[in-house]
């Protein structure tokens, strides 16, 4: 049983359509709308970060984004509600080693909505899964990890072909059934166009969800590959020191003073002191 309050609104820009929600999700997080995007598929980010900018510990036991939230259970709902709407979720394998029992789907974050978010993947014509996509330019995955072992979710690897070479090389065998990989070129870093591509090769996307980690967030907003960013902000302060590097939202690009990514504010909700921001930015075609 769900005895979680619903999130309060405290600012909501008109426009888009709004997505047909099963009551429990409309009465917790409100209007879910997504403005026309014929053609392609529409990208969303998601995020947490601290007061302080920091979106992880990058401690070995404190390096999910549970740390920074608090394990918020408004934030798990979010993240819940954004995995029922997309047809795919893109994560680094960073991400992956940092929450290595994971699985991207929202029953997994939030199980005590699993039927709500089913009925609303049903409702959109979206029954399956969405497809796991795992970035990992030099194949360093394992694949014993539940999320290719499992069978609960199809899973695409994009990566290189130094990448494809190396998962073959540990996995002698042929892979898990529903695993695919997808060598996007010869080796170097991966562009946001190009692992995009790479899903809609594998699964017709009305909408896809990036998760990060920073470095992937950033190669994503300079390809302005993104369309808009649900940021969770927690009312942590984590802290810098020299021992250890905390990353930002994004990670390895420079935009300001130069280019400046600026958006616009779409939603703010709340729930007691976090608060859930959304932004709209200027995607390329």
């Amino acid at each position: 049983m769900n005895t979680l309050p619903p999130l309060e609104s405290l600012f909501e820009a008109e426009g888009g359509s709004a997505l047909p929600l099963p009551s429990d999700l409309a009465t917790l997080y409100g209007r879910l709308h997504l403005p026309s995007h014929p053609g392609r598929p529409f990208v969303l980010g998601n995020f947490v970060t601290t007061l302080d900018g920091v979106v992880t510990l990058n401690e070995p036991g404190h390096a999910s984004g549970g740390d920074i939230s608090g394990f918020n259970r408004h934030d798990q709902l979010v993240m819940g509600l954004l995995r029922a709407v997309a047809d795919a979720v893109i994560v680094g394998a960073g991400t992956l080693r940092s929450v290595p029992q994971h699985r991207w789907t929202a029953q997994y974050i939030y199980p005590a909505l699993a039927g709500a978010y089913q009925q609303l993947r049903t409702s959109m014509d979206k029954p399956a899964p969405p497809l796991n996509v795992i970035v990992t330019a030099h194949g360093e995955v394992n694949l014993d990890l539940p999320v290719f072992q499992s069978g609960e979710v199809p899973v695409l690897l994009v990566t290189t072909t130094h990448g494809a070479e190396r998962i073959e090389r540990i996995r002698a065998e042929r892979l898990p059934p529903g695993v695919r990989v997808s060598a996007l070129q010869s080796a170097g870093p991966l562009s946001a166009r190009a692992i995009l591509q790479a899903v809609s090769r594998v699964r017709q996307s009305d909408v896809i969800l990036v998760e990060g980690g920073p470095q992937l967030m950033s190669d994503f907003f300079a390809a302005q590959a993104l369309d808009e960013l649900f940021l969770t902000l927690a009312p942590q302060i984590a802290g810098r020191d020299a021992e250890v590097e905390r990353p930002g939202l994004v990670m390895g690009k420079r935009f300001a003073p130069e280019h400046p990514l600026w958006g616009t504010l779409i939603s703010i909700k709340r729930s007691d002191s976090h608060l859930f921001l959304r932004y709209a930015f200027p995607a390329g075609e």
